[in-house]
């Protein structure tokens, strides 16, 4: 089967518009087919062809210009194709498609091979002819596949994230209503502005950066390149955002027993840090971002901020939650295992923000290699 194929002259090639033009002098003006054909430069049995192709199946069709719009937009035409012949009807593959879709968006998404594997037996069960190949192998072959993910636009083949059965099963609508619900309540006591309402979280970013693809000879089973180190140092960044697009400067949290000034170099200007061995964030360092938090934004008691962030156990010390209750700050969490799709910082921002440094990295290797 020839998947991609191209023309490679334009030998035989007749433009559509040219073709209809010799249908209408055909089926209106009733020239005949080698007349029509001659005058236009098209071969009387192309033309034939597809003179063939459009019947009239009422020839009092009215007013001439009705006829030609009719015959345009094949509009009470019986257009007659001759399609390629299907494995599997087109019904067929688009329940088929659909099943996939819903596989995939309930975090069970079918590979490849198991899509193959479905469609032979949905042939089979549907008393199908299939190819002998199939039968052999009990699976579709890799050419109906590439046909099937080309004849539907709206499926592709991705390279999913691990997900935990916790965070599938935790996102429902009990729990993202939950939170909606308490979002409701905290707006409706607090009248919070836009520019009150603030969004923090979380991310690890090493000092290692992950390698992109290259361009190596073929048949080599390992390429190197170049990284700034083999072993990875762990550092937190916590980014926080509004509702107005502003931002406070960043904090870090660095993977070190004490935390010293110079940690901060070239950091963006008022950006504050902290340090613990393990490098995550923990109860002691939530407690400084608070203080960073309130330094930044200016909220107190009679103008409270909103700062909504993931339901984590460093979130609720007595300390922080007393430093938040004696600044104004009213804390929302989000319900477990739900931030991959409520965290606006996880859907939009540090996927592309990981991408650049880890760009930014290789850059410098490359331009400073000692």
């Amino acid at each position: 089967m020839v998947r991609n194929f191209k023309r490679k002259t334009n030998r035989g090639y007749i433009s559509g518009d040219v073709i209809m033009c010799a249908v209408k002098d055909v089926k209106i003006n009733n020239i005949s087919i080698r007349s029509a054909a001659k005058n236009h430069g098209i071969n009387y049995r192309t033309l034939a062809r597809y003179c063939k192709k459009i019947i009239i199946t009422n020839p009092s069709h009215g007013s001439i210009a009705d006829l030609i719009d009719k015959i345009e937009n094949h509009t009470s035409l019986n257009v007659i194709g001759y399609k390629s012949r299907l494995i599997l009807p087109e019904k067929v593959e688009k329940e088929l498609v659909t099943y996939l879709l819903r596989a995939a968006d309930i975090y069970f998404g079918l590979t490849p091979t198991e899509v193959k594997k479905l469609a032979f037996q949905l042939a089979i069960k549907n008393n199908m002819k299939v190819p002998n190949s199939w039968v052999v192998k009990e699976q579709a072959g890799k050419d109906w596949f590439t046909g099937f993910i080309k004849r539907h636009s709206n499926i592709f083949i991705r390279q999913p994230e691990a997900t935990s059965l916790s965070r599938a099963t935790s996102f429902n609508k009990q729990n993202v209503a939950s939170f909606f619900s308490n979002l409701q309540h905290c707006m409706q006591k607090y009248s919070f502005s836009p520019n009150d309402i603030w969004n923090m979280d979380e991310t690890a970013v090493t000092t290692v950066q992950q390698p992109k693809k290259v361009i190596a000879k073929k048949g080599l089973k390992q390429v190197g390149v170049i990284t700034s180190a083999e072993r990875r140092t762990l550092v937190t960044l916590t980014y926080t955002i509004n509702a107005i697009e502003n931002s406070i400067p960043p904090f870090f949290i660095f993977s070190r027993k004490n935390f010293k000034d110079h940690f901060l170099i070239s950091a963006p200007t008022g950006s504050a840090g902290d340090a613990n061995p393990s490098g995550w964030m923990k109860e002691e360092n939530f407690v400084k971002y608070l203080k960073h938090f309130v330094g930044n934004t200016k909220c107190t008691k009679e103008k409270p901020c909103l700062l909504l962030l993931d339901n984590h156990e460093t979130h609720l010390s007595i300390e922080g939650l007393d430093l938040a209750k004696n600044n104004g700050i009213v804390m929302l969490t989000f319900p477990p295992h739900c931030t991959h799709k409520l965290q606006p910082l996880d859907k939009a921002v540090y996927g592309p923000l990981k991408n650049y440094i880890n760009t930014a990295m290789t850059s410098w290797l490359v331009m400073k290699p000692g």
